[in-house]
């Protein structure tokens, strides 16, 4: 969904080596797009193979998925199922954006505008079907436990971490709260190192805490729930225009119900509501958000490492030998340490 309420979330830098020993639920669209996106050349075309096979999502799903393991850290990709009815428009509105996307960049190609190019070329990145196959086929072989959510991910990867099955569910977005999960990680795939305009930053991962958020915010889930609506969700796009996460809270702590919230705000009852317009149904989005269509009886499985067929899978699209063999061998390194420590 990706919900745009971070400017009033708390959250704690935390260390990669804080996560040692835990599992982790990753939204797996929302991990791979980041590949897609950001494992670009500066121009922003993607990785691709000399037959022309993009690989920018097999590059990040090798390299960062295997130092996350080298750290002790287990992982399970939740993929997304159907979309709901109500996403729809949250569809449509996306393609429309990668349309215009593709438009500009052609564009700026013209024009021999790298930065453009590099920015538009980003905006135009799709996730089809033979990514998603080709990802699920490494992640497996990598020991990484794949689920198949029958909707939405972040409400399933959520579910599990309800479960107590998982220790937090790792995500850019901020949907997963919405769904209840205790706790969500944020920047656990992205590069360590992120480039700025003069240097390089180190990126950590961040730790947010439903608890600390409701209890910082002085608000309850339901509250919540309806904080993400006013701002908007995919099955609202755009929420209430002309109200942001700080005036959602500020009504919300005033009017305390989702009845009363709606009831208020659709009425126009205070004269300051006058040019808000609640132009969707929202007790059908409230609906959705706290019933998504999930698999209650999950079965997770974890597959074991497979060398032989990561570097088949990765050979196919050219990639390094060397750097391989190279990550391969500083997982088996891992393994024998653990295997000597639990000697003594």
């Amino acid at each position: 969904m990706g919900l745009q309420i971070g400017e009033i979330i708390p959250k704690k830098q935390i260390s990669f080596s804080d996560l040692k020993g835990k599992t982790i639920a990753v939204d797996a669209f929302n991990a791979i797009y980041q590949f897609l996106t950001t494992i670009r050349q500066p121009d922003g075309t993607p990785l691709k193979d000399s037959k022309g096979n993009i690989t920018s999502h097999l590059s990040g799903l090798f390299y960062r998925n295997m130092n996350l393991i080298i750290e002790g850290i287990k992982l399970i990709y939740v993929f997304d199922g159907l979309p709901p009815e109500l996403k729809e428009e949250t569809i449509e509105s996306r393609k429309e954006t990668k349309l215009n996307a593709l438009e500009k960049y052609k564009e700026a190609l013209k024009e021999k505008d790298i930065e453009l190019m590099g920015r538009y070329a980003r905006a135009d990145t799709f996730l089809d079907k033979q990514k998603i196959k080709e990802s699920k086929i490494l992640l497996e072989a990598m020991g990484i436990a794949v689920v198949q959510a029958p909707g939405e991910g972040e409400a399933q990867a959520s579910f599990i971490a309800q479960k107590k099955e998982v220790y937090a569910v790792a995500s850019q977005d901020y949907d997963c709260l919405i769904f209840k999960a205790p706790k969500l990680i944020q920047n656990l795939s992205l590069a360590r190192k992120r480039k700025t305009v003069t240097w390089y930053v180190e990126v950590s991962p961040q730790l947010i805490e439903i608890s600390e958020v409701l209890k910082q915010l002085d608000i309850n889930q339901e509250q919540l729930i309806c904080l993400g609506i006013l701002c908007g969700t995919d099955y609202n796009p755009g929420g209430v225009r002309g109200i942001g996460p700080k005036k959602s809270l500020k009504i919300i702590k005033e009017f305390k119900t989702k009845e009363k919230i709606f009831q208020v705000l659709e009425n126009k009852e205070k004269p300051e509501f006058s040019k808000y317009e609640v132009n969707f149904d929202w007790k059908e989005v409230y609906k959705e958000i706290e019933n998504p269509i999930i698999d209650k009886n999950v079965k997770i499985y974890f597959p074991k490492i497979d060398p032989k067929k990561i570097k088949k899978i990765l050979l196919k699209y050219e990639f390094s030998e060397e750097r391989i063999d190279s990550q391969l061998e500083k997982l088996n390194d891992v393994k024998k340490q653990a295997a000597q420590k639990t000697l003594f």
